[in-house]
């Protein structure tokens, strides 16, 4: 759960962040709406998300929630301009009908499906730290 909270927390806080102060675009090509100032603002939060998760979820240290965090901001946002870039070459907008107007079903997911196989590694190899 807590690697969802993070998730969730970071995408909406990016958009947040992005919405209200996004003037210097990452890469207008793929995402045209992505902004650093939203990088910015929902890696802040992430982290601070991580940092909570280690006083509920004691099954991490802090230090390894604060990674687990960086981890998903790093590979979660590769993932969401990977979909992007999909969504850009197949000409459509949403990857689905289901959620319209969210990016579709593709959209709810490509941070996870990006960052899950990192946070494994990390915690298989470094979960004791």
């Amino acid at each position: 759960m807590g690697i969802f909270f993070i998730i969730w927390i970071y995408d909406s806080m990016a958009y947040v962040f992005g919405s209200m102060l996004g003037k210097h675009k990452i890469c207008v090509r793929i995402s045209p709406k992505k902004s650093w100032e939203g990088l910015i603002g929902g890696t802040v939060f992430a982290v601070i998300t991580g940092i909570v998760n280690s006083l509920f979820f004691d099954e991490l240290s802090l230090i390894n929630w604060v990674v687990v965090a960086l981890l998903i901001v790093a590979f979660g946002t590769s993932g969401d301009f990977f979909e992007s870039k999909l969504k850009r070459e197949a000409g459509v907008k949403d990857s689905g009908n289901i959620l319209p107007g969210h990016g579709g079903m593709l959209d709810r997911f490509d941070t996870m499906l990006f960052a899950a196989p990192v946070i494994f590694v990390w915690i298989t190899l470094f979960g004791n730290i």
